[in-house]
């Protein structure tokens, strides 16, 4: 088959570049001309300048896909234009997935996050009601893009598979959770926060694999998976980090509503000097953190037959891979 992939020199998008380019699959990825193509490049897929939120730079190339990958989206807690958001993770989908309806491909691997149920009751799985509010910007919109996407499904008979990972975990994470893991490696975090909250977390190589298994699979069209291995305090999380780094835990674990505080005061620094939050501690992670969950991946396993990687050994490639 050829498969049109979004995102594909991002970190999910390089993992399953990587991943599909020892299979038979031709593949055909979409790349800002500014992003590191290094990986596009080795793994000889062809690659298509432009980006989501441009209709005539996926339009006429995706006519000869059987399978699209979207995975581009605005992954960032903090930016200095808020309205990217919206452009890449609502119109750009909509853009996409018209284009994909419009080529007539066969199936869609719409990748969206576990973080659009927001304040659902626990334990959540892919039945869950959303909660009334989600807990950043990007959760926000990356729930505003699956309404639409779903929507076309209904009405339209967009043939769509939804996969929803907790926070992704592996080697060469630049990302949030990546930097995350790195400054508690490297012992450059002064402080624990949020130690007893809950959250969900997934193998990258997970993640990759319950893509292919929708994409190869029949009868996936219209399902909707969570892809999460394992879920653990930040606390456990943290002690895992360091145990496997070597690093000393920091001692001082501020109370959560010190870490709310510092967040605003981080990002209000940050909205002025056009400077990352300090720590990644912005309003909308610690949000997130704070909010947490308990999320039910086993819908995957029961019907695409995924096995999930111990957190542990995810943590260690990503540790690895530092340096």
């Amino acid at each position: 088959m050829t498969i049109f992939i979004t995102g594909a020199t991002g970190f999910i998008g390089s993992h399953l570049v990587n991943h599909l380019s020892r299979t038979g699959h031709r593949l055909v990825c979409l790349a800002r001309p500014t992003s590191d193509r290094k990986i596009l490049e080795e793994s000889g897929a062809t690659i298509v300048f432009g980006d989501v939120t441009d209709r005539s730079a996926t339009r006429e190339v995706m006519q000869g896909c059987q399978w699209v990958v979207h995975l581009a989206s605005t992954f960032e807690f903090w930016v200095t234009d808020k309205r990217v958001y919206r452009a890449v993770n609502v119109d750009g989908t909509r853009t996409l997935m018209e284009n994909a309806l419009e080529a007539g491909v066969t199936k869609v691997i719409h990748v969206s996050t576990a973080a659009v149920y927001g304040n659902a009751e626990w334990p959540i799985s892919e039945e869950t009601p959303f909660g009334l509010s989600c807990a950043s910007m990007y959760a926000q919109t990356k729930r505003e893009g699956d309404a639409l996407v779903w929507k076309m499904y209904r009405e339209r008979g967009l043939p769509v598979v939804g996969i929803m990972p907790g926070a992704v975990l592996g080697p060469n994470d630049p990302k949030a959770a990546g930097r995350y893991v790195a400054n508690f490696a490297r012992g450059k975090m002064p402080a624990q926060v949020l130690t007893r909250r809950v959250f969900p977390f997934v193998h990258v190589r997970d993640v990759c694999g319950a893509i292919v298994l929708a994409l190869e699979l029949e009868s996936t069209v219209g399902e909707k998976y969570l892809i999460v291995g394992q879920n653990m305090t930040f606390g456990e999380l943290n002690k895992m980090i360091s145990d496997i780094a070597g690093a000393k835990l920091p001692l001082v674990k501020l109370p959560d509503w010190l870490s709310v505080f510092n967040s605003y005061l981080f990002t209000a620094l940050a909205d002025l000097t056009g400077g990352c939050p300090l720590w990644d501690m912005s309003v909308d992670q610690i949000a997130l953190m704070k909010m947490g969950g308990e999320f039910d991946g086993s819908k995957a396993t029961r019907q695409l037959g995924l096995t999930y990687t111990p957190i542990r050994l995810a943590l260690e490639e990503a540790i690895a891979s530092l340096g």
